[in-house]
C-alpha cells in the first residue's frame, strides 16, 4: 500500500507542517496505542526526545493520544535514540518513541516508534498503523474514566541508560590516560556522553553540549565534523568523536584531525571482536560502504554481507543471520550484543577499547595506527535532481552503467539509487582507479539527468 506518513525510519518532515503537526502525532498516539494495547494490564509507553524547540509541540500531542487510548506514558526528555531502544525493552514497556529527526537541522523533527523488543517496526506494522490512522478510531475504542492513561516523567532514566552504556565495557576497563574531545551536536546525547567518558577515567573536552532548541546538527556533531577535527588538534588530544542529533551514529578523528569513517570502524570492530573469539558470523554492511572494507575483511576470514541503505535494513539482515556487528559509512554502527539499533556512544566505547589495548602493548599507540586499517579505494558520489521520474530500468541507464562495469572488471562497481526524501538519484562509482570512477559517475549522471528532464 501506498504509506502517506512512514518513511525509511519513521515519520519525518518540517515540524508544524504535514506530516510533522501536532494533529498527526496525537493520530500516531491513538492508533499506536490502540494496536499495543493486548491482554489485560496496564500498558505503558515510553517517549524520548532530542533538543529541538519542536519537541515540546510533538511530545504532549503524542501524550495525549496514548492517553486517551488508556495507554500509561513514562517522559524521558533528552535522550538518544538507542537509550530509548534499550529501555523500552529493559522495562518491559508496550512501545517505545523517540521524537527526533536525527541529523538533520532543527526545522525538521520524526517519530520512531520501536516494539515492545526494542526493535524498530517492520513495514507491516507501520503500514497497519497507518491504515487506522487513515480511517479514526471510534470512540467507543478510547479509554473511559480511571482507565485513561497516567503521565509521569522518570528522572533516572539518563542514569539507567549510563550504566548500561557501562556496562557494555569488560570489567575493570578503565579511559585514564585518555584525552578525548565529545561532540554531542547540541543533542540528546549532551548529558549522557562527556558523563559516561568522565565517569570512566578521561579527560573529557566536551564541544557541542549547550543546546537551546535551535542548534541542533548546527556546524557541530557527526554531519559537520570540521569543529570536532579543529578542537582535536587545537588541544592535542588522542581522540575525537562526533555524535548525531539523537546519538545513533558516530564518526571518529584521530590526533591529526583526520576523519575515520563508519567503514574504518567497522573494520576495526569486526576485526578486534573475531579475534578475541566474539564475533558471530560476520559484518553486515550497505551497498555504500567502500570496497577497501570488503577486501580488508576477505583478507582476514571475515565474511561480509550488503543490504541496502538504512540501519533498519542492516538490523533485519544481522537478525536473520545472527550475525551481532554492522552498520554504515554514515556511522550507524550496530552491535546486537549491547543495542537493537545504532547507538553512537556504545560503538565509540568499542573503538576506545581498542585504542586502550594497543596502549597496553605499545605505550605510543596512536589512534591514526589503530583506527587507520586500510585505503579506502576512490569513490564518487553525484546526486541527480530530477523533475520527472527515473525508471532505473531504462535501457540507456542499464547500458550506461553495464558498459562502466565492464571497464572496471573485478576492480570496481556502480551503485544508483533513489533517494527515499528527496526528488534524487544518487550515482555512486569506486574503483581501483580514480579516471575511471569520475568517467562512470559522469557518463551515467548525464543520462540520469536527461530521463529527468534536468541537466547533470
Amino acid at each position: 500500500m501506498a504509506r502517506n506518513y512512514f518513511g525509511t525510519d519513521g515519520i519525518r518532515g518540517r515540524a508544524n507542517a504535514e506530516p510533522m503537526t501536532p494533529e498527526i502525532a496525537m493520530q500516531v498516539g491513538l492508533a499506536a496505542g490502540h494496536y499495543f494495547k493486548r491482554g489485560d494490564h496496564r500498558h505503558r509507553v515510553v517517549i524520548g526526545k532530542d533538543t529541538r524547540l519542536s519537541g515540546y509541540m510533538i511530545e504532549p500531542a503524542l501524550t495525549a493520544g496514548f492517553a486517551s487510548m488508556g495507554m500509561d506514558v513514562m517522559l524521558f526528555g533528552p535522550l538518544p535514540t538507542p537509550a530509548v531502544a534499550q529501555l523500552t525493552r529493559s522495562m518491559r514497556a508496550d512501545l517505545g518513541v523517540m521524537i527526533s529527526a536525527s541529523h538533520n537541522a532543527f526545522h525538521d523533527n520524526g517519530i520512531k516508534l520501536f516494539g515492545p523488543d526494542g526493535f524498530k517496526l517492520p513495514d507491516e506494522v507501520e503500514e497497519k498503523l497507518e491504515a487506522l490512522m487513515e480511517a479514526g478510531l471510534p470512540e467507543e475504542l478510547r479509554a473511559d474514566g480511571v482507565d485513561l492513561g497516567r503521565v509521569q516523567r522518570l528522572d533516572d532514566a539518563t542514569g539507567r541508560y549510563m550504566e548500561h552504556a557501562k556496562a557494555t565495557l569488560q570489567k575493570g576497563m578503565r579511559l585514564d590516560g585518555l584525552k578525548i574531545v565529545i561532540d554531542c551536536a547540541h543533542g540528546a546525547a549532551y548529558k549522557v556522553a562527556p558523563t559516561v567518558l568522565w565517569e570512566l577515567g578521561a579527560e573529557v573536552i566536551p564541544i557541542g553540549v549547550s543546546p537551546n532548541g535551535v542548534n541542533i546538527n548546527d556546524g557541530c556533531g557527526s554531519t559537520a565534523t570540521e569543529l570536532m577535527c579543529q578542537t582535536v588538534v587545537g588541544q592535542e588530544a588522542d581522540i575525537g568523536i562526533a555524535l548525531d542529533g539523537d546519538a545513533d551514529r558516530v564518526l571518529i578523528s584521530d590526533e591529526n584531525g583526520r576523519l575515520i569513517d563508519g567503514d574504518q570502524l567497522m573494520a576495526l570492530i569486526a576485526g578486534s571482536w573475531a579475534e578475541a573469539g566474539l564475533l558471530k558470523g560476520g559484518l553486515v554492511a550497505t551497498i555504500m560502504s567502500n570496497l577497501g572494507l570488503e577486501r580488508y575483511l576477505e583478507d582476514r576470514g571475515i565474511a561480509m554481507q550488503r543490504t541496502q541503505v538504512g540501519d533498519r535494513y542492516v538490523v533485519e539482515a544481522m537478525r536473520a543471520k545472527g550475525w551481532n556487528v554492522g552498520g554504515e559509512q554514515s556511522g550507524h554502527l550496530v552491535l546486537s550484543d549491547y543495542a537493537t539499533t545504532g547507538d553512537g556512544l556504545v560503538a565509540a566505547l568499542q573503538v576506545l577499547t581498542a585504542v586502550v589495548g594497543a596502549r597496553l602493548r605499545n605505550p605510543s599507540a596512536r589512534v591514526s595506527e589503530v583506527c587507520h586499517l586500510f585505503d579506502p579505494y576512490p569513490q564518487l558520489l553525484k546526486n541527480v535532481r530530477f523533475k520527472t521520474p527515473v525508471d532505473l530500468d531504462d535501457a540507456a541507464i542499464v547500458d550506461a552503467v553495464k558498459q562502466a562495469e565492464a571497464a572496471f572488471g573485478a576492480k570496481g562497481r556502480v551503485v544508483l539509487r533513489k533517494s527515499g526524501t528527496e526528488p534524487l538519484v544518487r550515482v555512486m562509482a569506486e574503483g581501483e582507479d580514480q579516471a575511471l570512477v569520475e568517467k562512470a559517475a559522469d557518463d551515467i549522471a548525464a543520462i540520469v539527468a536527461t530521463q529527468g528532464g534536468v541537466t547533470a
